[in-house]
């Protein structure tokens, strides 16, 4: 009864607001995601003003089990109700609807229950050992999600799909940065599937890229064509390991998008080198990810993509301050180092030339 009093005493406190909604946001989280994959949001997009009868004969579950659903997701607000019949929310019109485009968060939401928010369970051991013991779920003798994400190609591509939607709803933000005007040749490490090469070679017609990464990702990568239509000879493909193996010669510009964050201090240096002595001098790095805040208060994106580094995918890493990585940039022996702050999703570009 006294926690009770004192949490009435806070009702209009902020922290405990969000606090009451994160301790309920696991199963509402799971309850979106059932929606957007019994393609609920789609239905609605189409028949605004459904029953639920009428969403109960598009999806085929048992009417009371659709009631508790349609309430969870209904508390969310990504559902509205009006006179007993249901409309997506324009957040969900927006972010959900056309659950079958590359960028739709539907793809995201079921790549993040199937593969990151499984691990979080593991949080407490993890976090004690060290290391990212949520792995062992995953079979191989790898020691990254990435690695072993290779013997389960389906479970590689739902994760990868994921990837590319939230890459998509970003990367705009990025190929239209003037620094891409002065290059010709990028080197997309670890550019997964593609992605980001096809949408630079698009938006800058005399731009070339080549994307390096390990060649179970490599072979989603040959697809990257694909996106780029008649621009497809321009996306090139070269599987390998960024730290064992060479970086492939040529290009002018090494971008990282979504890869240093990965990794420890050590490693991203040793990255960071590699791709100075594979560049003219003259030639850019582009280092395009999280940041979190500069007091490390900020940023929910961030604060999640860190957890799931060190439960599950490497085991280290995090999205970095930006000072970070003007820091290692110099280190490196980069000159005119600096950032692009506040992209979308809590985004920043940190950059520098090799002298």
């Amino acid at each position: 009864m006294k926690n009770a009093v004192h949490e009435d005493a806070h009702e209009d406190d902020p922290v405990l607001e969000r606090f009451h909604f994160l301790v309920n946001a696991p199963a509402l989280f799971n309850a979106v995601t059932t929606a957007a994959e019994l393609r609920i949001f789609a239905f609605l997009s189409g028949s605004p003003g459904a029953s639920a009868a009428e969403i109960r004969s598009f999806c085929g579950l048992p009417a009371h089990q659709l009631r508790v659903l349609l309430q969870a997701v209904c508390t969310t607000g990504l559902l509205e109700r009006r006179g007993g019949v249901y409309h997506n929310s324009s957040v969900a019109e927006e972010l959900l609807a056309a659950d079958e485009e590359p960028d739709s968060w539907s793809h995201i939401l079921t790549g993040w229950k199937e593969v990151y928010y499984p691990a979080f369970a593991d949080m407490t051991a993890a976090l004690r050992a060290g290391t990212n013991t949520a792995l062992a779920a995953h079979p191989g003798d790898e020691p990254t999600l990435y690695g072993r994400l290779a013997r389960n190609p389906p479970l590689e591509e739902v994760f990868h799909r994921a990837m590319t939607a939230f890459t998509l709803r970003s990367v705009d933000a990025l190929i239209g940065q003037p620094v891409f005007e002065d290059v010709r040749h990028v080197l997309d490490v670890g550019g997964g599937d593609g992605s980001t090469s096809a949408r630079l070679v698009a938006r800058h017609p005399r731009l070339r890229t080549t994307v390096f990464d390990m060649p179970s990702v490599s072979r989603l990568a040959s697809g990257a064509g694909a996106e780029a239509g008649a621009q497809s000879e321009r996306v090139s493909v070269v599987p390998g390991d960024m730290f064992t193996d060479p970086f492939p010669e040529g290009p002018d510009a090494v971008l990282f998008s979504h890869v240093l964050e990965i990794f420890d201090e050590e490693a991203i240096l040793l990255l960071l080198k590699k791709a100075y002595d594979a560049l003219p001098v003259g030639g850019r790095v582009m280092v395009y990810g999280y940041n979190v805040s500069d007091d490390e208060t900020d940023g929910v994106f961030g604060a999640r993509l860190g957890l799931y580094f060190n439960v599950l995918a490497s085991g280290r890493g995090m999205a970095y301050p930006a000072r970070d990585y003007e820091r290692w940039l110099s280190e490196a022996g980069f000159g005119e180092v600096g950032t692009v702050p506040g992209l979308p999703y809590e985004h920043g570009l940190s950059l520098g030339v090799k002298r």
